[in-house]
């Protein structure tokens, strides 16, 4: 007799048919409902050219919104008559702590990222100023102080991101 752990079981072919109504039945269904994964988001045609204003062009918000915008094929170095423009108010992060131990030395922190934009389309007002904040909360252990701080670095990365991402969805609605 044959160790279990060789045995091979053969399962007849009348099973893949089954199985296979099921995967597209399941499919046909996502897309009834409307699902699709994230990624780019088509963008209005009044957006199809725009250019970025902002007192700083070297956040994580602003080049995490230039490369979205890219790739959802927005043109950012085109004319300026005719181009949309996305005014970036405010851009501001942020650290708080959270919680202290005993010895009165931070545990944990909140990270916080705010923006505030407006959209501007040939002299009209296409979207008001809307101010949009994510948090995220981390450790703090003392003895890992520069693991701690590369955490914080990515974590604020990944807040633009995520801002990147919500106005970029907020955007595509316009």
């Amino acid at each position: 007799m044959r160790p279990a752990a060789t045995m091979r079981v053969n399962l007849p072919r009348c099973t893949l048919l089954p199985r296979l109504l099921c995967l597209v039945s399941a499919m046909l269904l996502l897309q009834g409902c409307g699902f699709h994964l994230q990624g780019n988001h088509p963008l209005p045609r009044a957006l199809a050219s725009a250019r970025i204003l902002t007192r700083d062009t070297q956040t994580d918000f602003y080049s995490a919104l230039r490369a979205s915008l890219l790739s959802s094929g927005a043109r950012l170095d085109g004319p300026l008559d005719g181009a949309a423009t996305i005014h970036i108010i405010d851009d501001d992060s942020g650290e708080k702590v959270l919680t202290v131990s005993a010895r009165n030395i931070p545990t944990a922190f909140v990270l916080s990222y705010k923006v505030q934009i407006s959209v501007e389309y040939q002299g009209g007002e296409l979207l008001p100023p809307e101010t949009h904040t994510v948090t995220r909360e981390y450790s703090f252990d003392e003895t890992a102080v520069l693991a701690k701080d590369r955490e914080r670095e990515v974590l604020q990365q990944a807040l633009a991101d995520d801002l990147a991402a919500l106005i970029m969805r907020r955007l595509a609605t316009l």
